[in-house]
């Protein structure tokens, strides 16, 4: 019985298998699971996609949410080299080459009988009270001389385009050479010094570029770029009045060599006379 249903079984399949289209069908059939299982795949990915979708937008956010970096000293404008500027008071102003007769008399400082014009500005408190030196600009500490009597003691701070800025009769220094320091740390207290000894506890504050100084009142508020511009006519200035003071010392000096021209011309004569 059983071998007479295989037989049976077996001459089905030989007749379904001769039918022309049994072969299409199965193609067809073949490329229709094939399709859907593509498309099933591609709905699949699909959903994931939309599921980490959310998760990509909260971590450009938390990109986006990150704290700023440090602003840069060259973009940073100047502050005072305090706090508490309406307790401040100026013991000592920076001597001003075209000030009045008066502001520069009062800008000079005098020590060992000497006269010598400010180069920068002596900061205090009222009351004579010790208070805290702040960084006027971020950058780093280039220079820290302590037990310096004359001077107070010395920090140097160095900023972009050549600019530094110095602080002077200091005490309990907070910062050492190579420290990087943001604008507003505490790096020392004010002090007192020999130099200035009439101040009293004091801070002597100096800006220098390329180790010139600047008028520091000329600089608060500002840009390392804005004050490089508001020095550059300055500048300018002083090399054509050394210009100008070169060429007046040349025209003093052509009269004498017309003299002397003029002397040799005069013997020439008398020589080609006596002759």
């Amino acid at each position: 019985m059983r071998e007479e249903e295989k037989k049976n079984t077996s001459q089905k399949m030989k007749k379904i298998v001769k039918n022309r289209w049994v072969f299409p069908a199965v193609y067809l059939m073949s490329a229709a699971i094939l399709i859907s299982g593509i498309i099933w795949y591609q709905m699949a990915g699909s959903g994931k996609e939309q599921v980490k979708g959310p998760q990509e937008s909260a971590v450009d956010e938390g990109m986006f949410n990150q704290p700023a970096e440090e602003v840069n000293s060259s973009v940073e404008p100047m502050a005072l080299p305090f706090k508490h500027e309406d307790k401040a008071v100026i013991k000592t102003n920076f001597y001003d080459e075209k000030a009045s007769a008066k502001e520069q008399q009062e800008a000079l400082v005098v020590y060992n009988n000497t006269y010598h014009p400010n180069t920068g500005i002596d900061y205090a408190v009222r009351g004579g009270k010790t208070f805290n030196v702040t960084a006027a600009l971020s950058g780093k500490v280039v220079k820290v001389e302590e037990n310096d009597a004359l001077l107070g003691n010395v920090i140097v701070i160095e900023h972009a385009d050549g600019f530094v800025t110095q602080y002077q009769s200091v005490q309990d220094i907070q910062v050492e050479k190579g420290d990087q320091v943001a604008q507003g740390d505490v790096i020392a207290k004010a002090g007192k010094s020999l130099l200035n000894e009439k101040a009293g506890t004091h801070l002597h504050f100096e800006v220098r570029k390329d180790k010139v100084a600047i008028n520091p009142q000329n600089c608060f508020d500002k840009t390392v770029a804005a004050i490089q511009e508001s020095i550059q006519p300055v500048q300018a200035e002083k090399s054509a009045d050394k210009e100008s003071e070169e060429s007046v010392e040349q025209t003093e000096e052509s009269p004498s060599d017309q003299e002397q021209n003029s002397s040799t011309i005069e013997e020439k004569e008398q020589s080609d006379s006596n002759s």
